[in-house]
């Protein structure tokens, strides 16, 4: 293909290492599914699989490479024939064909797994890409284990592959052992010792072992690389490869200061990663980078203010350039007016400004006792909020105690016009001596019609709802109380239908 010194090449891999993940096995449909949104993200080369290890894998290889025409469709071959005739076979209809074929060059690897030595592997590595080439003009080598590899003789494997006819030469750190100043430092260095990689494109596959993919390709680019191998949310062996996504966007972001860039069609990544999550049945941790769903999420009241403010104060990447439609402010136990003021306009309520802090003041309180709040959480303290505005009873205080052999006892203490009332009482259980003792607080009878219990979201933390109905001087009248605490909520909703019985 024609290089583009400026142009960084992005070569997905996530149908073949992406899938030897435990657990992933995808069918021909769904990695035909997945290709083809990797062509709509504008990857430039998609590895199809290994046509060798199965039928299955052969003919979903074949199948993309039928149907999926912009991007160059790879499959992968051991230094092989056997091999390498049959991912000429599966990639024969391509618009676009490359034949990837590897071998061993670190000594661990060759004495141990191949049993061979030096001179046999490069004999084999000459043959292979001569027999790949035979099928395919466009033919990329890899020796397994490079960054583990002794240099000199990484050196002359590369030079005889290349003058074998190798156009793309890819130097992986399989085990995912480099430091990015080492692999950025090796790929320079062995430009400069192998002339002829200056003529071909070269290519880097990293590892995530040490948590270190991204960056060693970042280093690697920075070093002369022209073509950064990965998988869509960091999938693959082990602890994953270079997450493709966080390339496009380090490039992207980060353009004029690195000077490089991608053919990405930015907008298309959340849709792939999530794409890919949902067949491979493999979740995206919240925080990952980029497609994680805490990404473009705020909690902090600092963090939040500023992105109402000005999204730049917070957010170096407008959620909108990787498919995202906006921001999210999450409700916590750090978020701050502004961004409560903003989120319950958005579910459509308007407070005054003591509307406003009552609420903020509840929410707060249910914040310090739930990890995350949620819509329904929110509109239950809002409702909360209009049942009591008006109330002639508040309640301020109340406490419990039980026990096997110790019989309930409940102690409410209650605002009235500014006169707080203090009442104790014993019931059945502990719902009930609440109760009671609301009513010698309120001097108000009511006989209990119905009480109810739900949850208004899912969990342990989740916020009770309770709703009691009262028969006060002959007239039905509903309470309604929320609270993570079910005695409370209960209480609530017992002094909330006294108070509708006392307003009407």
């Amino acid at each position: 293909m024609a290089v583009d010194k400026n142009r960084i090449y992005l070569f997905d891999t996530t149908l073949r290492d992406g899938e030897q993940l435990p657990g992933i096995s995808l069918s021909t449909r769904e990695k035909l599914e997945i290709a083809e949104q990797l062509a709509r993200l504008g990857v430039d080369v998609i590895e199809a699989g290994f046509p060798i290890t199965s039928q299955g894998d052969f003919e979903a290889v074949s199948t993309i490479a039928k149907k999926v025409r912009e991007p160059i469709i790879a499959a992968l071959a051991r230094a092989v024939d056997a091999d390498i005739d049959r991912a000429a076979e599966a990639i024969k209809e391509a618009e676009h064909s490359r034949i990837h074929t590897f071998i061993m060059t670190s000594d661990i690897q060759i004495e141990h797994q191949l049993r061979k030595t030096r001179d046999d592997v490069l004999k084999m590595a000459v043959h292979a890409v001569e027999r790949a080439k035979s099928y395919v003009e466009d033919v990329e080598f890899s020796p397994m284990d490079a960054t583990r590899s002794d240099f000199d003789f990484l050196c002359r494997v590369l030079d005889a592959v290349i003058e074998s006819g190798a156009t793309v030469v890819n130097i992986p750190d399989t085990v995912g052992y480099a430091t990015p100043g080492e692999f950025g430092k090796l790929i320079a260095d062995l430009i400069n010792a192998v002339p002829a990689m200056k003529d071909v494109v070269v290519s880097v596959h990293c590892h995530n072992d040490l948590g270190m993919a991204t960056a060693n390709a970042l280093a690697a680019i920075m070093n002369g690389a022209m073509q950064v191998e990965g998988t869509i949310n960091g999938l693959g062996e082990r602890a994953g490869n270079t997450a493709l996504e966080e390339i496009a966007m380090i490039l992207d972001t980060r353009g004029k200061t690195l000077g490089k860039y991608t053919n990405i069609r930015t907008e298309e990544i959340s849709r792939t990663s999530r794409l890919v999550s949902n067949l491979t049945g493999y979740q995206v941790q919240p925080n990952k980078a980029i497609v994680g769903r805490n990404a473009f999420a705020h909690s902090s009241g600092i963090h939040q203010d500023g992105v109402l403010k000005e999204r730049l104060t917070f957010e170096i990447i407008d959620p909108k350039k990787v498919g995202i439609s906006e921001s999210s402010l999450i409700l916590g136990k750090t978020s701050g007016r502004h961004a409560f003021r903003k989120h319950i306009e958005s579910l459509g309520y308007q407070l005054d400004d003591d509307e406003l802090e009552s609420a903020f003041l509840r929410f707060k309180d249910l914040a310090d006792k739930k990890a995350e709040i949620t819509d329904v959480d929110v509109e239950a303290i809002l409702a909360d909020e209009v049942r009591t505005a008006s109330n002639i009873f508040t309640l301020e205080y109340i406490h419990v105690s039980s026990g096997t052999d110790t019989m309930p006892t409940a102690t409410v203490r209650l605002r009235k016009n500014g006169k707080v009332i203090e009442k104790t009482s014993t019931g059945d259980g502990q719902v009930d001596a609440a109760c009671k003792a609301i009513k010698r607080a309120t001097g108000v009878k009511g006989q209990l019609i119905s009480y109810n219990v739900s949850s208004i979201t899912e969990g342990l933390d989740a916020q009770g709802d309770v709703t009691i109905q009262l028969e006060i001087d002959g007239k039905p009248v509903l309470g309604r109380g929320v609270s993570t605490d079910i005695i409370e909520a209960s209480a609530k909703a017992y002094l909330n239908a006294i108070n509708k019985a006392l307003s009407i």
